[in-house]
């Protein structure tokens, strides 16, 4: 199964969103409420894998640090991936934020109980996310049990 990339991003301009997603029609569910709302013209949408992107936007050295923020609901599997690039992109004190965390629950259950629909690559990807993110230094974090669980990272240096 391939799942859709989504990461957004607001950057140093004034209140600029870079989202990037492989199915642009994800994009254009919510295009007449954001039309209505009068600010599609404030927002980069860009159709593509989002590791592809976020290495284009690391060529360019202004380019780091200057994100204010990032939600991530991608490939699960790249998640680490994810997170090296958004640390070197997100200014001093942005966020992150993961999404899907507690993988249905079974990140705190031994693998002989998890389920098998939840076995596999993906559940694997957010062990060693969560693991990651508890090691990182560069970051403060706060999990929220909300839905399928989200983590937040704050980036401290």
């Amino acid at each position: 199964m391939h799942l859709p990339t989504k990461l957004f991003m607001t950057g140093n301009k004034i209140l600029q969103i870079t989202a990037i997603d492989v199915n642009r029609e994800t994009y254009e569910i919510g295009l007449p409420i954001i039309k209505k709302a009068g600010v599609d013209h404030k927002i980069n949408f860009i159709e593509s894998e989002a590791l592809s992107v976020l290495d284009q936007l690391l060529k360019y050295s202004e380019n780091e640090g200057s994100f204010d923020y990032a939600f991530v609901d991608a490939d699960k599997d790249n998640y680490c991936n994810y997170h090296e690039r958004l640390m070197k992109l997100l200014k001093v004190g942005g966020i992150a934020v993961y999404d899907n965390t507690l993988w249905g629950g079974t990140v705190a259950v031994p693998e002989e109980q998890v389920p098998d629909h939840f076995r596999g690559s993906s559940r694997q990807a957010i062990l060693d996310l969560n693991r990651s993110l508890a090691d990182d230094p560069r970051v403060q974090l706060s999990h929220v049990a909300l839905g399928d669980g989200i983590t937040i990272c704050r980036r401290i240096f």
